[in-house]
Order: C-alpha cells, then structure tokens, then sequence
C-alpha cells in the first residue's frame, strides 16, 4: 500500500503562482513515476504532469512553459510549481503514483482555484 498526501492548493489571482506537494509513503518502489493530474467540473480528469524516478518529465502542452514538475526521491516526494496560471487551470488536482507490479495509487486531491 501507498499513501499519497498532497498540500498547497488554494485561490490565487489569474497570473499568480502555487505550489503543490504530494509526499508518498508505505511500501514504495524505487523505480517509479509520479504525476499530477487534474479534473475541472463536467471535464474528465487530464495529466498534467509527470515525472519518473530517474528525472525524466512530461507536460501536457496547455501547461509548458508555466508548471515544472519535480521530486526528491529522499522523501519520496513531488512538487508541481504552477506560475502564470490562468482561470482555466481550475480544477481539482490529483497526485498519481505507479510503479511495477500494476502499482496505482491516487491522493485524495487538493482544489486549485484561479480568480480574481
């Protein structure tokens, strides 16, 4: 089992910026990938980001250039660095982690709200 925590959501002006963090514990494998996703209202739920245990990274496209995602494997966590964010990243965010053995674990989400 795997237990995902996240933190750092909140309600920030459009062009604003956010942290997000999801700190994974329980019995995590090495090689893994960790990512967040997001699910606005009536919309289904999108990566957003992901980043696997050796660095490498992917974004979707709406969010390059904004978001950098990271990790620190010491503490088995992910942060999403989310800058110049628009109304349309609204959106409850979700931490994802996978590894082998058909490891899926989803944390309980944190809402991102961006408004003036």
């Amino acid at each position: 089992q795997v237990q995902l925590v996240e933190s750092g959501g909140g309600l920030v002006q459009p062009g604003g910026s956010l942290r997000l963090s999801c700190a994974a514990s329980g019995s995590i494998f090495s090689i893994n990938i960790m990512g967040w996703y997001r699910q606005a209202p009536g919309k289904q739920r999108e990566l957003v980001a992901a980043i696997t245990s050796a660095g490498s990274t992917n974004y979707a496209d709406s969010v390059k250039g904004r978001f950098t995602i990271s990790r620190d494997n010491a503490k088995n966590t992910v942060y999403l660095q989310m800058n110049s964010l628009k109304p349309e990243d609204t959106a409850v965010y979700y931490c994802r982690y996978t590894a082998v053995a058909g490891a899926d674990y989803w944390g309980q989400g944190t809402q991102v709200t961006v408004s003036s």
